[in-house]
């Protein structure tokens, strides 16, 4: 399973217009078949930049036309055996501040990271912003191009 990186959603769906987009298209279609996943935090990012444009209506139907039509999987924080406050406080804060501490890395890149490497079929992550990533962690990082490169 890919994981993938807000940046490859918003450039489909809010900037057709980008030079990126038809790799970007090109690479979201060729790996529909496999389910691919985005964190829950990715999901957020990404619904909160299109709610300027869209209509209430159309945001609240977002697994027809973002989830269904990619065929994506959205990873959840393992919330086994712990409150709310604990999972809170291990998820939103303790991991996400360790690794800003260790690799020099912005919260929400920080959240989503841990999320992706939790993963227990994870293969890669995929962002166009690959240096923001890489040599943070034991994932392979790579941009759609570069995937569809290596397929």
């Amino acid at each position: 399973m890919v994981i993938i990186d807000s940046d490859v959603l918003l450039i489909e769906l809010r900037y057709p217009r980008d030079v990126r987009c038809p790799t970007n298209t090109q690479f979201l279609k060729g790996v529909r078949g496999s389910a691919p996943a985005i964190a829950i935090y990715t999901l957020m990012e990404v619904l909160g930049q299109l709610s300027f444009n869209l209509s209430a209506d159309k945001l609240a139907r977002w697994e027809i036309w973002l989830q269904r039509c990619h065929n994506l999987t959205i990873l959840w924080p393992n919330s086994a055996g712990l409150d709310a406050r604990i999972l809170f406080a291990r998820e939103v804060y303790q991991q996400p501040l360790a690794r800003m501490e260790a690799n020099r890395m912005a919260f929400m890149d920080a959240l989503v990271l841990q999320l992706a490497e939790d993963a227990p079929a994870a293969q890669a992550f995929i962002t166009w912003n690959a240096r923001h990533f890489r040599d943070k962690t034991h994932l392979p990082v790579l941009t759609p191009a570069e995937y569809l490169d290596l397929r």
